[in-house]
């Protein structure tokens, strides 16, 4: 059964592997839904999180299995700018107030030592790559931009070495009228 990641703007299938199944314990639960910040959103027992969604340090890797340890909210989120901002809590739910009251501070950037896993996020963009391709792309650019202004001053030159041996030609008779002709329809050569 493929699964998909509940938070905002997460949408990247995930696996077995890669999810966090939300908690059973509803004050838990709701603490969860309040770190996602979405709206009208209810979770339920198939409701799953991505675990780029937690810190490193989150899980709990001592057995064979890696699993959450007690008590942690998913915290690691990229919210657009009108959702940083902290929810307002006056006159919600006494559930959701504790639930936020107990959560941490939801405006926790991606570290820089984490990485997403290409299978969950096939979508997500590597600000570090898309610099990188950014900047060559530019240099190519730069450089094709170099290479067609030395195409246009050979192209400048040849026609002036042109123009000037027809000038000779026919300074000195060499043509006929004919060749002349033909060749004043294709050396239309501005100065």
């Amino acid at each position: 059964m493929l699964h998909f990641c509940a938070a905002v703007g997460c949408c990247g299938e995930i696996s077995a592997k890669t999810k966090e199944q939300f908690p059973k314990d509803k004050v838990k639960r709701q603490a969860w839904k309040a770190a996602l910040r979405r709206k009208e959103f209810e979770p339920n027992d198939r409701s799953v999180i991505c675990s780029c969604h937690f810190k490193p340090e989150d899980f709990d890797m001592t057995g064979q299995t890696t699993r959450i340890k007690e008590g942690v909210i998913p915290s690691v989120f990229i919210f657009s700018d009108h959702l940083s901002k902290v929810p307002n809590t006056s006159g919600s739910t006494k559930t959701s107030q504790k639930a936020a009251a107990q959560g941490p501070d939801v405006r926790v950037q991606l570290p820089e030592d984490h990485e997403v896993s290409a299978s969950d996020h096939q979508y997500a963009l590597d600000p570090v790559k898309v610099k990188k391709k950014l900047t060559e792309a530019q240099e190519r650019v730069e450089e094709l931009q170099r290479i067609l202004r030395n195409a246009k001053d050979r192209e400048r030159r040849r026609k002036k070495v042109v123009k000037s041996l027809l000038k000779d030609l026919k300074h000195k008779n060499m043509l006929t009228k004919e060749l002349q002709q033909e060749l004043d329809l294709y050396s239309d050569l501005p100065d």
